[in-house]
Formats: C-alpha cells, sequence, structure tokens
C-alpha cells in the first residue's frame, strides 16, 4: 500500500510494536514484531511515477508545394544512412561507432552510473561483515576495569572475533524509493550515451557530404578554369589576327585570375573538413587524406524517405527519454525525502568469541553476542527536513516543465527540417534548370564572339553567370543531404540497431 498520511502509518507501526514487547522473552518478541511489522504494514511513501502520455502536438507538416522526395510515414529505416548507397559513407560510420572518443566517454560515463546504482541500491541488502583484532594492552591502576588484577601493574593480551550484521527494515518504503530514483538515473546516462551516438553519427555523414560537395564544386570551379584558359588562348589569337583588341585579352586573363582564386579557399575547406572526420574517427590530422582525397559524387536522398509514426517521436528521441527519466527520478526523489520524517528501524546483531588467553580464545566461556532492533526517530532538525522536501517537489516541477519543453523542441526541430528538406529540392531543380539555360548561354556567346557578333565581354558575363549557378547547384544538391540527415536526426534515430553493439565495442575504452 502507499502510504501519504505519516501518523497513520506510525500507528499502524507502533502498534505492532507494543504488541510485540508485551509478550514473554523481550528479546525475541522484539524481532518478532519488527519482522511482523515489516511484512504487514510496509509502505512506499510519496507520489508514484506515472509515464507521461506521448502527447502529439501536431502531425507531420505537409509542403505547400511537393517536391521530388517526399517524406512519408512508413517504418522509419533505423540505419538510415545506409539509403545513400555509398559504401564509403557507411564504412565510417561503422569506424566512428568503433573508435569515436566521444562515444567512448560517454560509455564511461553509463559505466560509473551503474556503479552509483550499485552504491545506492546496496541498502536494500543486510549488510554483514567479518571483525578481528589482538592487542597487547595494560589499563591504569586508577581507572576502571583493570582485568589484570594488579592495579595496572602488567599487560594483558585481549583476543577478539566476531560476526556483525545488519539490515534497515524498509517499512516506508525510502529505500525502495532510493533504488527507484538511482534506476532513473541510469536511465538518465543511457539515454546521454544514445544522444552522443545519434550526434557522431549524424556529424559523420553531414561532414562527408560537406566534403562531397567542397569537391564537386571544386571541379567545376576547374572545368570553368579550362573554359576561361580557353577563351583566353582564343582572345590572344584573334588579337594577333588584328581582330581583338588588348581590353578584350586583359579581360580573359582578369578570368581566369579569379577563376583561380577560388581554388585555394575550396583546398582549405577539403582539408578542414577531412580533419573533422578523422577527429570523428579518433584519428590524427590528414590521417584519411589518402582515404578521402579522390573526389566522388554528392551522396543523393531516395525518392520517397520513410520517417515512421508521429506517435513514435516520444520512444526514439533520447533526449525526450531522458527527460522523462529525469522527471521519474526526481518523483521518486520526493519519496525519499518523506521517507526521512518517519522512523528508521534497523535490525542490528553479532556473535563473537573474546578472550585475554590464545587458548581460551574459541571456548564456549568466551562467547559474546548482541541482538536486537534499533530505532531512530527525528524530532527536531530546525525545518531541515521540510526544506528538502520542498525542493525536491520544486525540482520534480521544474522536470516536468523541462520535458514539455523537450518535446516541443522536437516537434519545431522536425517541422523546420521536413520544410528544409522540401525547399532544399526545389532549389536545385531550379538551379539544375538555370545551369542547363547558362551552358546554351554560354556556347552562343563564344560562337557569337568568333563571329565578331558580340563583344568580349558578353562572353564574360554568361560565362560567370554559369560558374555561379553551377556552384549553386552543388551547394543545393549538398543541402538536400545535409537536410535529410537533419531530419534523421530530429526524428531521433539511428541508435536502436547499433546501440547495443557500439556499447560493446565501446565499453572497455582505451
Amino acid at each position: 500500500m502507499i502510504c501519504d498520511d505519516r501518523t497513520d502509518a506510525f500507528a499502524a507501526g507502533h502498534f505492532l510494536w507494543e504488541r510485540a514487547c508485551s509478550r514473554r522473552g523481550r528479546l525475541k518478541q522484539l524481532i518478532a514484531g519488527a519482522l511482523l511489522a515489516s511484512s504487514l504494514t510496509a509502505c512506499t511513501v510519496g507520489p508514484d511515477f506515472h509515464k507521461p502520455q506521448a502527447t502529439q502536438i501536431a502531425d507531420w507538416a505537409k509542403p505547400a508545394r511537393s517536391a521530388p522526395g517526399q517524406a512519408v510515414s512508413d517504418p522509419l529505416n533505423e540505419r538510415w544512412w545506409e539509403v545513400f548507397h555509398d559504401a564509403q559513407l557507411s564504412a565510417l560510420t561503422q569506424r566512428a561507432l568503433r573508435s569515436n572518443l566521444d562515444l567512448q566517454l560517454a560509455s564511461s560515463r553509463l559505466q560509473q552510473s551503474r556503479a552509483v546504482r550499485q552504491v545506492m541500491t546496496a541498502d536494500r541488502y543486510p549488510n554483514t561483515a567479518v571483525t578481528g583484532s589482538y592487542g597487547r594492552k595494560r589499563n591504569s591502576g586508577e581507572g576502571l576495569n583493570d582485568p589484570s588484577g594488579h592495579n595496572g601493574d602488567s599487560a594483558f593480551n585481549l583476543w577478539d572475533a566476531g560476526f556483525s550484521a545488519s539490515w534497515e527494515l524498509d517499512f516506508w518504503g525510502r529505500v525502495r524509493r532510493e533504488t527507484e530514483a538511482a534506476d532513473a538515473t541510469l536511465q538518465v546516462a543511457e539515454n546521454d550515451r544514445r544522444g552522443v551516438l545519434l550526434a557522431v553519427l549524424a556529424d559523420t555523414a553531414q561532414n562527408y557530404i560537406q566534403l562531397r560537395g567542397v569537391q564537386n564544386t571544386r571541379a567545376v570551379t576547374e572545368q570553368n578554369l579550362d573554359v576561361a584558359r580557353h577563351s583566353l588562348k582564343l582572345s590572344q589569337l584573334r588579337l594577333n589576327d588584328g581582330v581583338a583588341t588588348d581590353l578584350d585579352v586583359a579581360e580573359a586573363a582578369a578570368q581566369v585570375a579569379a577563376i583561380e582564386s577560388r581554388l585555394p579557399a575550396l583546398e582549405q575547406r577539403q582539408a578542414q573538413l577531412i580533419n573533422a572526420l578523422s577527429l570523428l574517427m579518433g584519428e590524427p590530422p590528414q590521417a584519411l587524406n589518402q582515404a578521402l582525397s579522390t573526389d566522388a559524387p554528392v551522396p543523393q536522398s531516395p525518392p520517397q524517405l520513410a520517417i515512421g509514426l508521429p506517435s513514435q517521436l516520444a520512444e526514439r528521441r533520447p533526449d525526450i527519454r531522458q527527460a522523462e527519466a529525469r522527471l521519474h527520478a526526481a518523483t521518486a526523489n520526493i519519496g525519499v525525502a518523506k521517507g526521512d520524517f518517519y522512523p528508521r528501524i534497523t535490525l542490528s546483531g553479532n556473535l563473537g568469541s573474546q578472550a585475554m588467553q590464545l587458548s581460551d580464545f574459541g571456548s564456549w566461556g568466551s562467547r559474546a553476542f548482541s541482538i536486537g532492533p534499533q530505532l531512530s526517530l527525528p524530532l527536531f532538525d530546525g525545518g531541515r527536513l521540510r526544506g528538502v522536501l520542498q525542493l525536491r517537489e520544486a525540482q520534480q516541477q521544474e522536470a516536468a516543465i523541462a520535458y514539455q519543453q523537450t518535446v516541443l523542441r522536437a516537434w519545431h526541430e522536425i517541422d523546420d527540417q521536413l520544410t528544409a528538406y522540401n525547399a532544399s529540392q526545389r532549389r536545385r531543380d531550379s538551379l539544375a534548370e538555370a545551369v542547363r539555360q547558362n551552358q546554351i548561354a554560354l556556347r552562343t556567346a563564344q560562337q557569337q564572339y568568333v563571329e565578331g557578333v558580340v563583344d568580349f565581354v558578353n562572353v564574360l558575363t554568361v560565362q560567370g553567370a554559369l560558374l555561379a549557378t553551377q556552384e549553386q547547384w552543388v551547394e543545393s544538391s549538398t543541402g538536400v543531404s545535409l537536410a535529410m540527415v537533419g531530419l534523421y536526426k530530429a526524428l531521433g534515430g539511428g541508435w536502436e540497431s547499433v546501440y547495443p553493439e557500439a556499447l560493446a565495442a565501446t565499453s572497455n575504452p582505451v
């Protein structure tokens, strides 16, 4: 039963206590009364935790304008990085799960939480110990209790050994509430590790996609540089033929230099992203240069993106699960604080042997024992216990608000990522058409310049527009894949299938 009224619970225990003490054999009856009270009046003070309702704040947002790739409410692909069908990305992901240092730190914190839980729940069981001692002593002749009988003139030996045990009878459920709070705190650490795991998966995919985007941008820039160099040669030939002017040649040379100036920044960005991936793998700088320096396409998202059901969100996102566990721990701690108002009854005893001569040690006459319950009831503490209870109640209220805030933030993040995923696809498709038209325009302008119909400035203008739209198209294609990764991260997917194996791989970090 749940005891919320201290007076009723204490009265029930006190009745059984007096009944046991009124019988013959005070020692045995005290023990019998304590055990009987433990079995009949065991209570659990404080409020019980009830799992928050999985509130569906909104439905998955439907875009105002459709895009080629649609998010559908099919079961979420837990290994979402595999939908890119990029073998190198999958290999890097598995490598990060094995070697990432943040994940190893989170695993270490989880191990610490398990140890703390074991410490916190030890009071559920009896505490036993074996003791032993030997001493050479001499008491004062003027003091008390000189066993030698020579008024302190001679020393004596004292041999002592025994077995002791104590166990708190958890009448009011204080220890059970401590165990409940410890279990919930362990869940906080478990979900903290899941959150780190999810972040490692997302960071690995995002850095890899950005790297491929930079490499594709550099490839586009080098292609335009070849075109600009060809235009420079053409203008120089026309100058030699007396058709072009020095202005045409200077403008063509300036265009070559301007395009060349873009390459160092792209190379720097590529090196930074490779180093970021190396850090995620737990490797030194430039460790992945050989493996990742070769250009490859940007991983593309599938035509349909399975994002699961809205009702599953609270079960997937580690931060929501973590907020729920914190609320559970805060609720249990109220019971711990209320339990401190009630008497603590401990059943303790010891059995041993004590003698001044080794030959007498262990004999029947050297035996010693004590057994019986101990009671401790707080009477006056200056309001400390009441202050602790008020603190725990306020902490529970804070945890409840934090849970609501976490759920609301999750829905906002998902809505933002769905919008970004849809918008980036429409932008990519529009830019693809712009690139196609600019390519036609550049070919036409070059042909007309050769024929003397237009000035060279027209060629430069069209070529600059083509380079800009090509870079924007690569950026938008990269943005579609990044938005997909961000959406899966917001959905909290990815840790379920790899969590057990990743935990085993990092349970003993080097």
